[in-house]
């Protein structure tokens, strides 16, 4: 199969390392336009641009993807199959240029969790389990049929940055299955059921911002989907103070808000419960564990 891979984050490179160490042949990558980052305004290119040129593979870096020439170039490859991995929605005219069509690898069980932050939203919400799904590129948003599903457990300990890990992993595996399904013709497309749809929006910061008033179980659920980045955080004394890591408290008689702390230990109430915060930085600092973190700050 001649494929163009499409993808920009980290969590694209092990399904394009899966597909050029395959039989398959990728002709090119889009990925999203080089970006000036730092004091110095050094070029940075995208974590899939990166590997691309490790392989010699053709990068397209259109600004607009109804962009008429980047349409042109597109054709131009002949290619079976588009495969979309952590990418911009993609405009009809794009995702039916090849003769097989385009699917897309969702980091989640369709229809749960449509949209931008799938790893994230299912960890916010204490789900058990999640999964990845690929399939068929349609004009709505994460609504198309269902080539092939995987479900995944969520351990306690899991945080944003394991969990992205592993499906990331797991991911490339079920790219290439789904290719190689594309290749044989054998699939049958499933429907999602769109009464399970549930949103999973992009992360803003408002959202990370911790409401003590809630639960003490939806506040460790909170950070778990955040860390490592952006981070949950919250406010005291005019310092911004992200949240890494917690623990439900047995400790009571704290109203929400109320911060208890020794030498050891720093404990917060919540609306139900305490959350004792394991893992913190200061604005400014290094993330530290808590012990540390208390030699050198102080809540009066």
């Amino acid at each position: 199969m001649k494929i163009v891979f499409m993808g920009t984050p980290e969590f694209a490179l092990p399904s394009l390392k899966k597909l050029v160490d395959s039989s398959h042949e990728v002709l090119a990558v889009v990925t999203s336009p080089d970006k000036e980052r730092g004091r110095g305004q050094k070029i940075s290119y995208t974590p899939v641009k990166s590997l691309a040129l490790q392989y010699n593979l053709q990068v397209l870096q259109p600004e607009k993807l109804k962009d008429e020439n980047f349409i042109s170039s597109l054709k131009k490859f002949e290619a079976d199959l588009f495969v979309v991995v952590a990418f911009r929605i993609l405009p009809p005219e794009v995702f039916t240029i090849p003769p097989k069509g385009s699917f897309n690898l969702h980091a989640s069980l369709l229809s749960k969790f449509r949209g931008a932050a799938p790893i994230q939203w299912a960890l916010i919400n204490g789900e058990k389990e999640t999964g990845l799904t690929t399939f068929a590129l349609e004009e709505k948003v994460d609504t198309g049929s269902i080539y092939l599903q995987e479900k995944i457990s969520i351990d306690e300990d899991d945080d944003y940055g394991s969990l992205h890990d592993k499906l990331s992993m797991l991911g490339a595996d079920l790219v290439l299955e789904t290719v190689n399904l594309i290749e044989s013709g054998t699939y049958q497309l499933k429907m999602q059921d769109n009464t399970l749809a549930s949103p999973a929006p992009k992360i803003t910061k408002e959202m990370c911002k911790i409401d003590f008033q809630k639960s003490a179980v939806e506040i460790y659920n909170l950070v778990r989907g955040l860390s490592p980045h952006p981070a949950a955080y919250f406010e005291y004394d005019g310092k911004v103070i992200k949240v890494f890591k917690t623990e439900i408290s047995s400790k009571k008689n704290l109203f929400p808000g109320q911060i208890y702390s020794d030498k050891k230990n720093l404990i917060v109430g919540c609306g139900n419960q305490a959350i004792k915060i394991l893992d913190l930085q200061l604005e400014g600092r290094k993330r530290m564990q808590t012990e540390a973190f208390l030699r050198g700050f102080n809540f009066s």
